[in-house]
């Protein structure tokens, strides 16, 4: 199994609100989702008008075919009519590089072996 994830910025040309950028923002992450079955967020600059901090991770049990979603995603962001692609970093990651145990703040386990169900899920 495989996670990859890009974080990339999209600068907005001109907006006029925040408003205007929350409307670009929407469509490119309703596209992406829609086309690429991926999750997408706005996590950096959410309160400047003219760009916005976006990520986006895939899950799937092939490197090469997290590559190519990548690459077609890339492809994509930078033929945006409202926006244009900025700066654009990808990881993929094997699930061995992945935490196993999940912890709060302050270290505690979020959960043990106990808390699962009989079919290994987490509760």
């Amino acid at each position: 199994m495989f996670l990859a994830l890009l974080q990339f910025e999209l600068h907005i040309p001109s907006p006029e609100s925040i408003k205007d950028k929350r409307r670009v923002v929407r469509s490119v992450k309703d596209r992406l989702h829609r086309e690429h079955q991926v999750s997408v967020a706005e996590v950096a600059f959410l309160d400047n008008m003219h760009v916005a901090g976006m990520a986006l991770v895939l899950v799937n049990r092939d490197a090469a075919f997290c590559r190519r979603v990548l690459d077609a995603i890339e492809a994509k962001l930078a033929t945006l009519p409202d926006g244009r692609l900025g700066s654009c970093t990808r990881e993929i990651l094997p699930a061995s590089a992945l935490p196993t145990t999940f912890t709060d703040d302050d270290g505690a386990a979020l959960w043990d072996e106990n808390d699962r169900r009989d079919d290994g899920r987490a509760e």
